[in-house]
């Protein structure tokens, strides 16, 4: 039985992972839970799991919690109520829980950067779907991962596809992040990248895109962020600083290749110029029960993946033109230091704007290359949390400015 604290339990990544807890009640159980804003998942969540602990990254709206838990039928109320806990330090708390193995850090965003630093400090395996982990504090996150020995392991499916390749190397001994050093025997590596939901289209009508196009997924049933990011393809751009970290390569040998089908998840290729590549249909729970089960696989029923019903894989290179997020991250991973902390923050607060309908998709590429810029005078090459944590929220605010201005210069009405 292995214990879990999920971070994030209302979003894709934390409703995925409870449903496997109930799928495997002989193997998971769930001690503690951090949420936002949803309450009437969360409340259905404390029923079905009886936590220890839950903790609301609103600390205004516990006393809301509270009464609906206090109001519960007795037989929808959980022999003990959790505990609750509010704020930085209630998430914080919650990610560090004692009786927790193994927290899921399914917070999307900067947010999740403290919880996932507490976990750590606290000695704790993680399952990693926090991308901004490894890519805004890296050079931060190494060494604590030194000093607690946790082990990382990656629960988006293309990290979780690599990891999964390199077993039976000497990677799979530790199942932790490269201290800088490469992975032994990995040559390169090839991120898969589905294209998104601009992947056919002509990058002269990109100018067109409203939210409701980029958030329309072709492969994957993803939060809305993470979507437009996809169409974008800075989702891979983030994929491609986080493989560095994880894996240990430097950023000539960590490509991406636009794969439609979405059925191989990534590749590698070893020192004797093997490849090898991890496969199965398009859908998150596989990764992430992975993370949970590792080093074990568990028998599952789910759909067998039959290659004579898919037909056909394709493959093609990215295209610049129309993915010019992509060469951005490339550009900070390589720059390193706090640059990829900028670029990642100035990357969330220009979609917010988009999906607020504030700005055009095709600004987003635009504010994020303006705060690159700009910052370049002041990078710091070896950070501390407190460089990137400034960092973080100078480029926020760099994005609202200067699309306060971009607005001002073009009024003109977004796509309807």
């Amino acid at each position: 039985m292995k214990a879990l604290s999920v971070l994030g339990s209302t979003g894709s990544i934390g409703t995925q992972t409870l449903e496997l807890a109930e799928e495997f009640p002989d193997r998971f159980k769930v001690v503690a839970l951090t949420a936002g804003n949803n309450l009437d998942l969360l409340v259905e969540q404390i029923i079905r799991h009886a936590p220890e602990a839950v903790a609301l990254a609103h600390p205004e709206r516990l006393s809301e919690l509270r009464e609906r838990l206090n109001g519960l039928e007795p037989s929808q109320r959980p022999a003990r109520l959790p505990e609750l806990l509010g704020g930085n330090e209630g998430l914080e708390a919650a990610a560090a829980w004692s009786t927790a193995d193994l927290v899921v850090t399914g917070i999307v965003g900067c947010a999740g950067l403290l919880p996932t630093l507490a976990a750590i400090r606290a000695g704790k395996d993680l399952a990693l779907a926090n991308k901004e982990t490894l890519i805004a504090a890296g050079p931060v996150v190494l060494p604590e991962l030194e000093k607690s020995g946790s082990r990382l392991l990656p629960a988006d499916s293309e990290h979780s596809a690599i990891f999964q390749c390199l077993q039976g190397t000497p990677y799979a001994e530790t199942a932790r992040l490269s201290t800088g050093t490469p992975t032994p025997g990995l040559r390169r590596i090839q991120l898969t990248a589905s294209g998104g939901a601009f992947r056919d289209w002509d990058p002269a009508d990109l100018h067109k895109a409203t939210v409701a196009d980029a958030t329309s997924h072709p492969n994957w049933s993803m939060g809305r962020k993470i979507t437009v990011d996809s169409a974008s393809l800075m989702n891979k751009g983030l994929e491609v600083i986080e493989a560095h970290y994880l894996f240990g390569l430097d950023y000539d040998h960590i490509e991406i290749v636009v794969h439609p089908q979405s059925i191989i998840h990534s590749m590698v290729e070893l020192a004797d110029s093997s490849v090898l590549a991890q496969l199965g249909w398009p859908d998150m729970k596989l990764p992430i029960l992975y993370c949970l089960s590792w080093p074990e696989r568990l028998d599952t029923p789910w759909r067998r993946l039959d290659l004579t019903e898919v037909g056909a894989l394709t493959f093609r290179a990215p295209d610049p033109a129309r993915y010019p997020c992509m060469e951005l991250a490339y550009a900070a991973g390589r720059a390193g230091g706090t640059m990829p902390a900028a670029m990642n923050a100035a990357n969330e607060q220009a979609v917010a704007l988009f999906l607020e309908e504030q700005i055009h998709f095709l600004d987003i590429p635009k504010l994020i290359d303006g705060v690159c810029e700009r910052h370049k005078a002041d990078l710091t090459a070896h950070p501390s949390l407190s460089d990137v944590l400034a960092v973080d929220a100078w480029a926020r605010q760099a994005v609202r400015e200067a699309a306060a201005r971009l607005q001002a210069k073009t009024p003109a009405a977004l796509p309807a």
